[in-house]
Formats: structure tokens, sequence, C-alpha cells
């Protein structure tokens, strides 16, 4: 049988706000109060009523994501990594985590309803833009958020990223070192922060080998696995096409690796491939696509969840970046004559 908070507090002969401040890690209780109110709740099976918690705290004991879904996103392995990661680093705190699909441009609504009716107590917004009105909206109305992914924004904000700039320049730089000149990049949206970012570290890498990027090998594409398909198949059709492609992506990678493959070209011998984030190998197979990798998806959840307690329990602001790194594959190698 349930206990609820006036049983328990008739039962131990305390009032129902010293139960209450003890069970809720209230530093006026007293230890030996607090322990003596937790064994008996325990033992007596007492079960919060979380509308009467919320109305006491005032909070939702709740942490959000608003994410324009579409086809391609129920796909993506990593957003799944991450999502596991940020519920259990949350529900060892006894918080849940909420997804809340919104339509593409439609999204500030959404942020406006969860703010506004109060539904959670902080939003981690993902796949930041350059210049993001979700971040400024949740700014002006002063509400804990964390950018997954750094944002053109005044002031210090909670974020967490890894060193696009960084991971793009190391993949051009190993192609460079296997002789390739011609080097593509298709990038998602460059509105998108870590697809601006990429792109900035592709052509600081292109320039520092001397080399001056070609524009017309420059392509953006929906975030979609059709959408590198058809950027790559386009790239294959020029008269000159590239010896080398850099993907910014896994969702229009494991298209672009599609089109490679059924063009007949040898991947890592005929055209050298490298892709951020990797291709599935189930998609891959019998090949290993060369990747920029970065830390799982798991840990990066884990570690946007503990910036969010950090902010919502003492309003620290924290910040964390994360270097990416190469794994060789078979899909690249030297340029051949």
């Amino acid at each position: 049988m349930k206990v609820n908070l006036k049983a328990l507090s008739d039962a131990l002969g305390l009032s129902r706000t010293t139960v209450s401040r003890a069970l809720n890690g209230y530093d006026d209780v007293s230890e030996t109060t607090r322990e003596r109110v937790v064994k008996a709740a325990q033992e007596m099976g007492y079960v919060a009523d979380p509308t009467a918690r919320r109305l006491a705290t005032g909070r939702a004991d709740m942490i959000g994501i608003v994410y324009p879904f579409d086809a391609g996103d129920l796909g993506d392995p990593r957003f799944g990594e991450v999502v596991a990661g940020i519920t259990e680093r949350l529900a060892e705190r006894n918080l849940d985590f909420v997804i809340a699909s919104a339509r593409p441009h439609a999204e500030l609504d959404t942020y406006r309803r969860l703010v506004d009716g109060k539904l959670v107590d902080g939003l981690i917004v993902a796949r930041t833009l350059v210049d993001d009105p979700r971040v400024a909206y949740l700014q002006s109305r002063g509400f804990p958020y964390v950018a997954y992914g750094r944002t053109q924004v005044a002031g210090p904000y909670a974020w967490f990223d890894f060193d696009n700039e960084a991971g793009a320049r190391d993949a051009v730089r190993r192609l460079i070192g296997f002789g390739h000149r011609r080097i593509a990049m298709i990038s998602a949206p460059l509105a998108l922060s870590f697809a601006a970012q990429r792109r900035t570290g592709f052509l600081a890498a292109m320039r520092e080998a001397g080399v001056e990027p070609d524009p017309a090998l420059l392509v953006e594409c929906p975030f979609t696995r059709d959408g590198g398909l058809q950027a790559t198949q386009a790239l294959l059709a020029r008269a000159e096409r590239p010896t080398a492609l850099l993907v910014d992506n896994n969702i229009a990678g494991g298209g672009a690796f599609r089109a490679l493959v059924d063009s007949g070209l040898r991947l890592g011998h005929d055209m050298s491939l490298i892709v951020y984030d990797g291709v599935p190998q189930d998609v891959a197979h019998p090949h290993r696509v060369t990747a920029v990798v970065q830390p799982t998806g798991h840990g990066t959840g884990r570690a946007l969840a503990e910036l969010m307690l950090r902010l919502v329990d003492d309003g620290a602001r924290g910040q964390q970046l994360e270097m990416p790194g190469i794994e060789a594959g078979d899909t690249d190698g030297p340029m051949r004559a």
C-alpha cells in the first residue's frame, strides 16, 4: 500500500514541511532527522505526489530537447546514443528527459509552449545555428539552456561542442599527405554551426598546403542520405572530377558512399573518401570508411546532462570542447597517376 506525505509525517511525529524538506535534501534539516525520514519512507513504501512536489518546489523535474525530426534522424544511431547518455545521467538524479518533436522551421512555437507552461526545468538546444533564434529567445527569457554546439551569442553561455575546424583540417592534411589536390567537400547546410566550422577548417588546411580550393568542388546539400548521394553524383559528372572527398556528416556520408560504390570507382584507389562520424559497418561492408571520429554519443549525452545539472543547480555556465581524431579505414590512400 502506497503511503503519502501526511501518513509518513504522522507516523514520524514530524511536520509535513520537515519531512518534505528532509526528503528533498535541504540543508536546514539535520542529518540525523534526514536519515530517520528516508529510512521510514523506504520501510513504509512512501511514494511522492509529483503534482504536489512540483507545486512545492516550482520545478518540473524534467529536462527537454526540441528536435525537428525528419526521416533521416530516425536512422541516425549517434543521436540515439546521445539520448541514452542524457537519460542515464539525469535518471541518477531522478530527473526525466523528454524529446519534443517539432515541425521544421516552427521550433520556436514549441519552445514557447515548454517555457511558458513551465513544463521543463531546462532545455538542450541541438543542431545550433550560426545565428540561432532559439538561443536568443531562451536568453531573453532567462531560461536555463545548454547549447549542443557553439553559436554566435553575446555573453557567456553553457555549451558542449567538438573542435570541428580541427577535425576537418586533420582530414584534409591526411588527403594532402596522400598527394591529393583536387579535394571536394560535401557540407550540411552552412547555416548550421558545425557545418560552417568544418568548412572553415577545410579551407584553412587547403590554403595551408598552398592549394586554392576550387569553388565548384565545395557542395552544400540537404542533411539527408539522398542529398549526399545526389551531391556526389554531381561531383563525379564533372569533366575533371575530384580525386578525394570529405563529407562533413554521417547522414549525407552514407549517400556519398553509395554513389561512389555504384559508380564503379575503387575506394582508396581511384577515389579517396573520408566521412565525419563514419558510415555504419552494415552499410559500408566490406569496406571500413576512414572517419573523423569524436567521443562516443553515449559519453556526449552524459556530458550534456552534467552541464545541465550544474546550470540548474548552481547557475554555472560550463563549457566543454572535445577533440576529434582520424580513424583510418580502407577508403582513402595515395593518389594514383
